[in-house]
């Protein structure tokens, strides 16, 4: 197989580099017409198969990765593996991945339809029972020791291959080669974890868009106190994201804290929904996805008083103490601890600090609630078994997430929480907010 040019590739990321930086991109600005999407995300698929999937069968010690699909039942690795645009796998559609003698990664198919490049047909027909022969004939002639298939009890993205492909695939093997089949839950973990160079510098892009619209939201042009309501709010977002053609992955989500409502130090969370008022503090969660990338992002906004021309000093305090808490935090991700390991480390570093906290972080990628080491869960603030044992690797992407609670004597002692999450980069040394990170208060005059 050729390796994509890396030319290539920086010529089709070109459009988007205006909008990299570290700070909200203005929306709208360079993203990419529907037609122009599949020639960056299909120079990205090209660059892991060529160079990022050999690393990890051979990490993996895979030499066969089998992905078998069937239309509109497709496996949740599927789409990150094969070119777009495609809507769908066509009647039964079956994927190998051969590590050769010399390390590199073959891709190729056994379809009707056969995909293109960088896949190498192997059979194409309509007949179903000469399509499962020749998969069979195929491996055969592979013969390869340890032949990976996507079955796992801890990670669904992982347990791809339904009941009816795996008896079909055990009939069709001869009897020789059924020893040989191994799950590749591992595999297809570190290949949904894992971030290229290319990706990283894409992350920026992607999430700095999702950030521009929170602006847009958390502002004038959307909100008039006493009138505009949290769903206004979140339909604007909504709406916003799909006016630019950026699919969310989940329904925005839009409350506001004042005083007077119950927010104690364990409240799991505080909020309500409602017309949003002056002295409000806001706060949302969104998350987009976007050439293959999602992001996960919430950011805290207040609305003045009148007579007031900036946020309160006590408010401006507390979220610096929930960027404190993301350092915290971040400053425990060291390559090779499990995620368990992370989140107690990161809770011992936080005692006695002048709030309460709670974590509740996790890997990001091809979708929001990626696979990897879970650090944390907002119901279970303890180890938890299975993907909290799951060890941090470099390369790889976290929605740093959770908050803080901070008692307001303005309020009465009453408690803000601060709900942060931004979308970050962890490269085997120190975590890298994709887009920068919220340190200033979104403020609606």
């Amino acid at each position: 197989m050729i390796a994509p040019r890396p030319l290539l590739l920086a010529t089709l990321l070109l459009p988007l580099a205006c909008t990299v930086s570290a700070a909200p991109a203005e929306p709208g600005r360079a993203v990419l017409d529907p037609r122009e999407r599949p020639a960056v995300e299909n120079a990205i698929v090209a660059d892991r198969l060529a160079n990022l999937l050999p690393e990890l069968m051979a990490e993996t010690g895979i030499d066969l990765w089998l992905v078998l699909n069937r239309e509109y039942a497709e496996d949740p690795v599927y789409f990150t593996l094969v070119p777009q645009p495609s809507f769908a796998a066509r009647r039964t559609t079956m994927l190998l991945f051969h590590r050769t003698d010399d390390g590199s990664v073959q891709p190729m198919t056994v379809n009707r339809y056969p995909l293109g490049e960088p896949y190498e047909s192997k059979w194409s027909g309509g007949d179903l029972e000469e399509q499962w022969a020749a998969l069979a004939a195929l491996i055969a002639e592979l013969d390869p020791e340890r032949i990976g298939i996507n079955t796992s009890s801890t990670w669904p993205e992982a347990d791809g291959l339904t009941l009816g492909l795996h008896r079909k695939l055990l009939d069709a093997l001869p009897d020789e080669l059924e020893d040989r089949v191994v799950s590749a839950e591992a595999l297809v973990v570190r290949w949904l974890e894992t971030r290229t160079a290319a990706e990283q510098d894409l992350y920026a892009h992607v999430v700095g868009l999702a950030r521009g619209v929170i602006a847009e939201g958390f502002s004038n042009r959307v909100i008039t106190p006493g009138v505009t309501t949290t769903d206004d709010v979140a339909w604007y977002l909504r709406e916003r994201f799909e006016s630019l053609g950026l699919p969310i992955w989940f329904m925005p989500y839009v409350n506001v804290q004042r005083p007077g409502q119950d927010c104690a130090a364990d409240t799991p969370f505080c909020g309500v929904e409602g017309v949003i008022q002056r002295g409000d503090v806001l706060h949302t969660d969104v998350g987009i996805c976007y050439l293959k990338l999602c992001t996960d992002t919430q950011e805290m906004g207040y609305v003045l008083k009148l007579g007031e021309s900036e946020v309160p000093a006590d408010l401006v305090d507390a979220l610096a103490e929930g960027n404190r808490w993301q350092d915290l935090l971040t400053a425990e991700f060291v390559t090779g601890r499990t995620g368990n390991e992370i989140l107690a480390a990161a809770q011992a570093s936080m005692q006695g600090k002048p709030w309460s906290f709670n974590v509740y972080t996790h890997p990001i990628g091809f979708v929001g609630h990626g696979p990897g080491p879970t650090i944390g869960m907002w119901d279970q603030p303890a180890a938890i078994p299975n993907t909290g044992d799951w060890p941090l690797y470099p390369n790889s992407a976290y929605a740093i997430e959770g908050n803080i609670a901070v008692a307001l004597e303005r309020w009465d002692g009453q408690h803000v929480q601060i709900k942060l999450e931004q979308t970050a980069i962890y490269d085997g040394e120190r975590v890298i907010y994709a887009a920068g990170r919220q340190t200033g208060w979104h403020v609606v005059r």
